[in-house]
């Protein structure tokens, strides 16, 4: 992903590395392996590293979850209604 023939892109690459590992960080299929914006925000401030135990098998990832998915988390009423951002993106 670091363009070899781009000289800017050698000089940062390392820098690219680590925001392309936090962005894989933020879409883990699992809600609950995502990082807290806090989190986020400290790793882009260098107080935090990303986690190393990281899921990218993005493939077989679920396009939609439901509700249904989440079933041993939450009450819900029907299996056809999508998770709401707030549940999906984790605590707040």
């Amino acid at each position: 992903m670091v363009d070899k023939y781009n000289t800017d892109m050698q000089l940062h690459g390392a820098e690219v590395v680590e925001m392309m590992k936090l962005a894989v960080w933020c879409l883990q299929s699992d809600y609950r392996r995502r990082p807290s914006m806090t989190v986020v925000v400290q790793v882009l401030e260098g107080l935090v590293s990303v986690q190393d135990n990281l899921d990218y098998n993005f493939i077989n990832a679920p396009a939609r979850r439901t509700m249904a998915a989440t079933r041993e988390d939450m009450n819900a009423v029907d299996d056809g209604t999508p998770l709401l951002p707030s549940v999906q993106s984790g605590p707040r």
